[in-house]
């Protein structure tokens, strides 16, 4: 595509979905949705048109995001947000 990259393109309930994974190993950096701003979220509905575009799909995919919580010596935690969009 040449306008940046998706991380997870996958099918849920017989549509695309677009899945952007953000992971932490702490809090520093303040939780992992928060890399995922108004900017972010707009070039990833472009992606995902793009996207739609390119494999001939009439529906465009949802846009979703992964958070993972991943600290040195514990289990990941992981927290899924659906169907986000930017306007």
């Amino acid at each position: 595509m040449g306008r940046g990259e998706l991380d997870i393109v996958a099918e849920r309930g017989g549509a695309a979905a677009i899945f952007e994974i953000k992971t932490r190993t702490g809090t520093g950096f303040g939780h992992p949705a928060e890399a995922v701003g108004p900017e972010k979220l707009k070039r990833l509905h472009v992606l995902a048109r793009a996207w739609a575009r390119e494999h001939g799909r009439a529906e465009i995919p949802s846009v979703d995001v992964v958070s993972v919580h991943w600290p040195a010596g514990e289990a990941p935690r992981v927290e899924h947000m659906g169907s986000l969009s930017w306007h």
